[in-house]
């Protein structure tokens, strides 16, 4: 395997074993127990939206200096290191992020990457002595995320979820006086994430020149693009992405987590849903409806991504909300997300409400874990991340396992319980009124997968299927493309 850069010492602490990475083992080096005053020195790889967002938040925090840099496309990697210099910061800088994992330099990894190197990168990251803030999803399969969670706790570093809405105080504040009682028990929850993407386009396949693409797939099968896009489409494939499940309904679906007591795996869950009206190269559904039945109450997860007109940009709301959630209770209900929400009775009026900042203090609560070396410190600890996108991998997966299915079909699967009675003829209501005859262009309807609600493992699927049960537990295990393995 070719890379971008060699590095003189690469052996040095036995980081590599020549180019293969499946002989990674790493003893991880004691790090200093770093004082009140003492800066902090952070790396970030991935360096897209999000990734140049931690390097701006990062670098301007006090006590923290951005030490190093990773990131495979080159014009990215150049723009970010100049910045830094202007602000008088000069980082180092590689395309390969084993050369950066490597250096002495580096307390710290932020992981901003496309999904499917997250778990290997957090791995590295551990066995290299590093505490790791890594974004949402935190895995790319089931199975990487239960990995993640054991090298953690085998290492015993500190690892943050980029689940940020786990800072918003508005939201905490909400879950710890609910959780109190003062509005009876919770019923249902109903998570909605209406946001408008458009098809993202198609094209001859090519392999992209301008970059180590090689080195870019990484676990990923290493296949020729058929989109226009390399950056941020990734998301629409399974081979790199998650879906807008995995990309954006996790938020929301982690935060409605926290109001609900001992809310781990659901008992079973389903998922449906189709990539309808669009001819362009993606894969994932534009269209989505995830029942989870937990022991507690019943959660449904809704992606959509189509306008309800034609020829505007109409998103649907559901009691106000368009990405966020309402959690039913017994005297009434919650609804909200990025800025706090309010509680309302069951006539709709607002008894209380909690302001909330849109997560802005989570790199803050990573930084203080940090310094204090306390897991407890952390407001979304690698656990509960894994949890989240967990969930939301089985989701996608039974969706992967459907077949067609009309709506007729998919409502009898679903039953008439809430939040289904309502959510579900709303879903369809909204394709109709597009032009979509869910009759010639059916549903994915997927089947239900029977879960240890402890651990996430897929105990059964729908009618008993052993070739079924099999290729869903495959699924949610993952693969990684030699010599992108996961380390013995």
């Amino acid at each position: 395997m070719k890379h971008a850069m060699t590095p003189s010492k690469l052996n040095r602490r036995d980081f590599l074993k020549t180019t293969s990475l499946t002989g990674l083992a790493l003893a991880a080096p004691s790090l200093n127990v770093l004082g009140a005053n003492d800066d902090l020195r952070l790396a970030v790889i991935g360096l897209g939206g999000k990734g140049g967002q931690h390097v701006e938040r990062f670098s301007q925090a006090p006590g923290v200096r951005v030490t190093a840099l990773g990131e495979p496309d080159p014009k990215r990697l150049a723009a970010h290191a100049d910045k830094l210099k202007q602000r008088g910061t000069t980082a180092f800088t590689a395309t390969d992020p084993r050369l950066v994992l490597e250096r002495e330099d580096v307390d710290a990894v932020v992981i901003a990457t496309p999904n499917h190197w997250h778990a290997l990168l957090t791995v590295w990251a551990l066995r290299a002595g590093k505490d790791v803030y890594v974004e949402k999803p935190i895995s790319h399969s089931v199975g990487e995320g239960a990995r993640m969670v054991e090298e953690t706790q085998r290492a015993g570093r500190i690892v943050q979820s980029g689940t940020q809405y786990r800072s918003c105080p508005g939201l905490r504040g909400a879950a710890a006086w609910l959780r109190e009682g003062h509005i009876g028990k919770p019923l249902w929850a109903h998570i909605v994430w209406f946001e408008h993407r458009p098809p993202i386009g198609k094209c001859a396949p090519f392999i992209p020149t301008d970059l180590d693409y090689d080195l870019w797939c990484g676990p990923a099968p290493l296949e020729p693009l058929t989109r226009p896009k390399l950056h941020y489409d990734w998301h629409w494939f399974w081979s790199t992405g998650d879906g807008d499940l995995g990309n954006s309904g996790i938020h929301a679906f982690d935060a409605c987590r926290m109001f609900i007591p001992g809310a781990v795996f659901p008992r079973r869950l389903i998922g449906l849903g189709g990539r309808f009206t669009y001819d362009d190269a993606a894969e994932t559904p534009n269209t989505q409806f995830t029942l989870m039945e937990y022991p507690q109450l019943p959660i449904v997860l809704e992606n959509r991504n189509l306008s309800m007109e034609k020829d505007a940009v109409v998103m649907d709301r559901f009691r106000g909300v368009q990405e966020g959630f309402v959690l039913q209770y017994e005297g009434g209900y919650f609804a909200g997300f990025r800025l706090g929400g309010a509680v309302f009775d069951n006539t709709g009026k607002e008894i209380r409400r909690f302001r909330g900042d849109n997560g802005e203090g989570h790199q803050a609560n990573f930084l203080k874990a940090l310094r204090s070396r306390k897991t407890s410190d952390l407001n979304a600890p690698i656990h509960e991340g894994h949890v989240s996108s967990a969930v939301c991998h089985l989701g996608n997966l039974s969706y992967r396992l459907g077949r067609p299915g009309d709506a007729q079909a998919c409502q009898a699967k679903l039953g008439d319980r809430s939040p289904v009675a309502e959510g579900f003829p709303r879903l369809v209501k909204s394709l109709e009124g597009i032009g979509v005859d869910l009759a010639k262009t059916p549903f994915s309807l997927g089947p239900w997968l029977e879960l240890d609600t402890q651990t996430g493992d897929i105990l059964g699927t729908e009618g008993g299927d052993a070739g079924q049960l099999e290729q869903a537990r495959r699924l949610a295990r993952g693969t990684h493309r030699a010599p992108y393995a996961f380390p013995a």
